[in-house]
């Protein structure tokens, strides 16, 4: 897939980690495909063989989103969600997530800032846990598959609304 190899994950610092990915789209397209509930249900998957069956967003300071997948083959789900802390659209936003089980035990704090250049954009995503453990936790748990994965669906989904937007323009 398309720009796939761009996207790197690194602890930074005792609670934090990284990831970096480079999108072949404008910002601001990169920001509604990241707050859009019909263009979030297509890409935010993990790994191949789940399915969104909840997406709702309340893209406002204070507001909430809540996401819940379900695995295809025997109907297991995963739910999480947050709460919107800053919107700057379309070159910042700020949310917290915390998954129904706690696999890395806390809330976490999402930092994600879009930098386009020449028509790319790099999205930077900050994630900060409440502990050293809990990062650990998430760092373990092999997240970084379902993460590549659905950033590679993000692309193919990014590169058909352009490829849309184009033909009807």
């Amino acid at each position: 897939m398309r720009n796939s190899e761009t996207l790197k994950i690194a602890p930074s610092g005792e609670r934090e980690v990284m990831m970096t990915r480079v999108f072949d789209a404008p910002r601001q397209l990169v920001f509604d495909a990241l707050t859009t509930p019909d263009l979030i249900k297509r890409w935010l998957l993990g790994p191949d063989g789940w399915t969104m069956v909840v997406c709702t967003v309340d893209l406002r300071v204070g507001g909430a989103y809540r996401y819940v997948l379900r695995r295809d083959k025997d109907g297991t789900e995963m739910g999480w969600g947050g709460v919107y802390r800053e919107i700057s659209r379309p070159d910042r936003l700020v949310h917290t997530e915390r998954f129904d089980e706690a696999w890395y035990g806390s809330e976490a704090v999402i930092t994600t800032t879009l930098v386009e250049k020449q028509g790319r954009t790099t999205m930077t995503a900050t994630i900060l846990h409440e502990s050293k453990e809990a990062l650990n936790k998430m760092l373990a748990s092999g997240m970084e598959k379902g993460v590549a994965m659905s950033y590679d669906r993000l692309e193919e989904v990014l590169a058909e609304v352009r490829q849309n937007s184009q033909h009807s323009a």
